[in-house]
């Protein structure tokens, strides 16, 4: 697979990286251990050097099995994780957020042990607090790059503000947020504000949380533990019936591209700029080597223009995320 460079940081990854988060939570009951650790593998065989993980997920489960995973190839992959939230005396996450130094820096220590490794590559902030000025946060990981730790600092969910702020204290190597067909808010400003600054771009769910897959119907009875079925309003029956405008476009598209709808959703993802890394997760080797397919798929201009006249004649329904969700978002 080829490589793309995150910004201007020397961050060099897969042109598609693997969101581990799916295989201890969110989409369903958790991934059988072993079965996760040979789907990370085979990501890694099949030409992926990015995988990201966070403590949130299960949560510290995934770190664990992300590090296990990569240990045999630990100088040959790049690991991001993050920090950022509140957890309990038990380790129950609170819901609260907690980027105080401190924290970090407990935090920090505690993926270095779960991942099994001695540096970090890219530490992002899960989502930016409120309550602890931005650059604090910078500062305390442009502390922990200097001791060898971390090597490079992220941003999750960030608005140009913050990352303005962050950027000037410690470079920032790549921000990572929402980004699909069905989802294009970063265009506003984030992603011109990258291009500025010479920051990456890491979209997470660029196939609309399954969606534009075209597998999902007003029908679909999603698993238990399963947050499209439980939390996420763009997936209530009404809601999926009335988007399916945006899967018969990428349906058609892919018809003429001989492909899957998936791999034209990655390759439109792809297309937009040279320093973005798409990390889409799945837990079924089958549709891990669907999605890698999609770095095959050419997009010409005359398709993304086809592409974005169609999209910007569709209205989304339904609202991103609830409002408890959407409201740790940084604007």
């Amino acid at each position: 697979m080829n490589k793309r460079a995150l910004g201007k940081s020397g961050l060099e990854v897969s042109s598609i990286g693997y969101g581990a988060m799916g295989l201890s939570r969110g989409y369903g009951p958790a991934t059988d251990k072993q079965q996760a650790i040979t789907l990370v593998r085979a990501a890694f065989d099949r030409g992926v050097t990015f995988f990201d993980t966070a403590q949130i997920y299960g949560p510290f489960t995934n770190e664990e099995l992300v590090g296990e995973a990569l240990a045999p190839l630990r100088d040959r992959v790049v690991i991001a994780t993050k920090f950022g939230f509140a957890f309990d005396a038990n380790g129950k996450q609170t819901g609260a957020l907690d980027s105080r130094p401190e924290s970090i820096r407990r935090s920090t220590e505690g993926s270095l042990k779960r991942l099994g490794v001695e540096t970090i590559d890219l530490l992002y902030q899960h989502r930016v607090d409120p309550n602890v000025a931005i650059e604090d946060v910078a500062g305390t990981v442009k502390e922990l790059i200097s001791e060898g730790k971390v090597r490079h600092f992220g941003l999750s969910e960030a608005g140009v503000e913050t990352i303005r702020r962050a950027h000037a204290v410690q470079p920032v190597a790549a921000v990572q947020s929402e980004y699909s067909l069905w989802w294009r808010e970063p265009e506003e400003a984030v992603l011109p504000a990258c291009e500025e600054l010479g920051i990456g771009f890491v979209p997470f769910s660029p196939l609309g949380k399954g969606f534009l897959t075209g597998k999902i119907t007003d029908a679909t009875k999603f698993e238990a533990g399963d947050l499209r079925g439980t939390t996420f309003p763009r997936f209530t029956p009404e809601n999926i019936k009335a988007n399916q405008a945006f899967v018969e476009l990428v349906k058609q598209v892919a018809e003429r591209k001989q492909c899957t709808p998936a791999q034209i959703a990655l390759a439109w993802v792809l297309a937009q700029k040279p320093w973005i890394v798409p990390i889409p997760g799945t837990t079924k080797l089958h549709r891990l080597e669907e999605n890698l397919g999609a770095v095959s798929v050419e997009l010409s201009p005359s398709d993304l223009r086809e592409i974005h006249d169609a999209v910007s004649r569709l209205a989304v329904q339904g609202i991103r995320y609830p409002a408890r969700m959407q409201a740790m978002i940084d604007r």
